[in-house]
């Protein structure tokens, strides 16, 4: 199963391995540069220990988290996704999710910063909100379902439909959930 956390979990070991520092030793080294952006500790780290922008990038977060006490709660990141405008869309992130949990007991739930991804040995579905209008709820299917609801797509999903209230969550959406989860077995 690929685990987005177990591999940068293992990232970031790496980094330590080879550089001898742990993250807490490079935390100390960024608050003492005064550096608080994303960017410009990711430009640090490049430029004084010659890391790639991939590793660079990795650590940042890591060392951002560890500065502010550790990685965010589910529920606080929850909170952030569905703020202000948003916030009458997170039942329909929540219905998402109970719809496909009821798939199977192999189902991983993951919040992230951005979404809430679907998994089971591998992702099947990413739920968004991209707006104050819509969830986008992304599949990742075989073939492209009849009607025009769903739209192929490029990135992590294949296919992508937007939904706007718990009322558009219906049998058919129930089915593409369904088929996105049996092709990620």
């Amino acid at each position: 199963m690929s685990d987005p956390q177990a591999a940068t979990a293992r990232q970031i070991a790496g980094i330590e391995e080879r550089t001898g520092r742990t993250v807490a030793d490079f935390a100390t080294e960024v608050e003492g540069a005064g550096l608080s952006r994303h960017g410009a500790v990711v430009g640090h780290l490049k430029e004084r220990h010659g890391l790639t922008h991939g590793h660079a990038n990795a650590l940042a977060h890591a060392v951002r988290q560890h500065l502010a006490g550790g990685p965010p709660s589910e529920e606080e990141l929850l909170s952030a996704q569905y703020a202000g405008g948003k916030a009458d869309l997170r039942p329909v992130m929540e219905e998402l999710v109970a719809r496909a949990r009821a798939l199977g007991d192999d189902v991983d739930v993951v919040v992230q910063k951005t979404g809430v991804s679907l998994r089971r040995r591998r992702q099947f579905a990413l739920v968004q909100a991209p707006s104050s209008r819509r969830v986008q709820l992304g599949l990742n299917l075989e073939t492209d379902p009849p009607g025009d609801r769903v739209r192929r797509t490029t990135g992590m999903c294949s296919h992508r439909a937007d939904l706007a209230t718990v009322t558009d969550i219906d049998a058919e959406v129930g089915g593409w959930l369904a088929a996105a989860y049996d092709r990620a077995g």
